[in-house]
This record gives C-alpha cells, sequence and structure tokens, in this order.
C-alpha cells in the first residue's frame, strides 16, 4: 500500500473524512466506501491513544490511510499517536515557523527530529521490524500542519519554508472566525483568503489540503489544485443521511 506522501506525489487528489466516532464499524465503511484516507480527530473528537487503536486496525484493514489530529503541538501527543503506525499526522493551529519545525521535529527520528525513541510499539511490529526497517519507513510518515488562524495566515510564507511539512492545510471554520465572519466558509472574504493560501503553496510546490462539506466548494478547491481533502465528518454524514430517509418517510 502507498503511503501518503506517495499517493499526493502522484499529483492526483486524496479523498477523505474526518471522524469523530471511535466506533471501528464507521471507519471500516469509509474505507469500503472507497475513501482514501480517514482523519482520526482527538482536538475535537473524543478519542484518547488507546481507543484509537482499533480505529487504526479498522483502516489498514479496509485499504484506508489513517491520519490523526492530535488536540494540539505537543511532542507527547505527537509521538503516542505515531507509535500506533499511522500514515499521517495532523497538527493544528500553527502559528509561525517555530512552531511548525516543533511538529516536524518530534514527528521525525534523527537525524530528521528528536521523536522519542521505543521500538516495543505497534509501528515497529511490537520489535519485529528491524531496526533500519522501522526508522527509515517513520521518517516518512506524513506530516500535516494546519494553518487557520489568524497569526498562522500572518506568518504563511515562513512557515512555506519550513522543510518536512508534507501537506499545508486550510482549517476553514477557525479562518472564518479569523476573519470575523465566524461559520460562514462560503463567504467571499474566507473563499477569497483561501484563493491567497493555495496559490502561495502552489508557487512554493507544496501541497496543499483543506476542509469542504459540499460538493460544490470540493470542485472549486480541486480545480484550484487542492490536492488533499476532506469531505465533511462521519457523524455529520450519517446524521444528514438520517435526517435525508426520515423527511422521506414524513412525505409518503
Amino acid at each position: 500500500m502507498m503511503t501518503l506522501i506517495q499517493h499526493l506525489s502522484n499529483n492526483t487528489a486524496a479523498y477523505g473524512v474526518f471522524a469523530k466516532t471511535n466506533d471501528p464499524f464507521f471507519i471500516e465503511i469509509i474505507g469500503k466506501a472507497g475513501f482514501d484516507f480517514v482523519i482520526l480527530d482527538c482536538e475535537h473528537g473524543p478519542n484518547s491513544p488507546r481507543e484509537m487503536y482499533p480505529l487504526v486496525l479498522a483502516s489498514w484493514l479496509s485499504g484506508l490511510l489513517p491520519v490523526v489530529r492530535v488536540g494540539g503541538l505537543s511532542d507527547i501527543d505527537i509521538a503516542r499517536a505515531l507509535d500506533l503506525g499511522v500514515a499521517g499526522i495532523q497538527v493544528p493551529h500553527l502559528g509561525n515557523a517555530e512552531e511548525a519545525r516543533r511538529a516536524v521535529e518530534w514527528s521525525k527520528f534523527a537525524p530528521r527530529g528528536t521523536r522519542g525513541v521505543c521500538r516495543f510499539v505497534r509501528a515497529a511490529d511490537f520489535s519485529l521490524q528491524t531496526r533500519a526497517e522501522y526508522f527509515q519507513r517513520q521518517n516518512d510518515v506524513a506530516v500535516i500542519g494546519m494553518v487557520e488562524g489568524a497569526e498562522g495566515i500572518r506568518n504563511l510564507d515562513e512557515i512555506l519554508n519550513v522543510e518536512g511539512i508534507d501537506v499545508l492545510f486550510i482549517g476553514p471554520y477557525d479562518l472564518s472566525q479569523a476573519l470575523g465572519v465566524i461559520g460562514e466558509v462560503e463567504s467571499p472574504r474566507v473563499l477569497k483568503e483561501i484563493e491567497v493560501i493555495v496559490a502561495k503553496c502552489k508557487a512554493r510546490n507544496r501541497t496543499v489540503g483543506t476542509f469542504v462539506d459540499n460538493m460544490a466548494t470540493a470542485k472549486r478547491y480541486k480545480d484550484l489544485g487542492v490536492q488533499y481533502l476532506a469531505y465533511s465528518v462521519d457523524v455529520g454524514i450519517f446524521a444528514d443521511a438520517c435526517r435525508a430517509v426520515h423527511n422521506d418517510l414524513r412525505a409518503l
């Protein structure tokens, strides 16, 4: 199975879903439906590392690349997620180049970083991988940095200079708050700012991602060159489907 970086290097879009549930049934369904990745959410979701364990297993089992969005910029949170054996780590609210460098440093082993070393974890097949294989493979795990607030936008150029951020992810909801139109992710101000960010990323040959919750916006951003597209949230998709079925039944 290709790594997330390999998938994105083919210059094709990768599609995924944010997951707030801690039920592996949902995760397996997302994979069997054909999505490329799932973002297991530890910022706005209820999952601990122990609760993520079966979700990671369900992801790989169904051909889905598991990405963990950690709760914040924390070396311990990043290491514990990576030790589960994931395809990517997603770090929210990067505000400047130093924070971006720390995200990379804490995600990589030497010489690229300072991640704590333990081979008796799932990512190393509980020590059954050779040392060389384990360290090399883990340094190929994708690092996704989220820029979504006023500070991150202001410091975008210097963040883009940081080596090791594989995907720059735009958080449109937090961005809308920073721009004074909270929740209005289709506002012209938000759409224009995202266009500017995408253009800057493309000018630096950097892969860019974002979140969408309708097909028109997904097409808009794909046409702009966004490759890492997270479509909605598992519980939101389920809620919409339940409401649609209920409304259809009421209309009988």
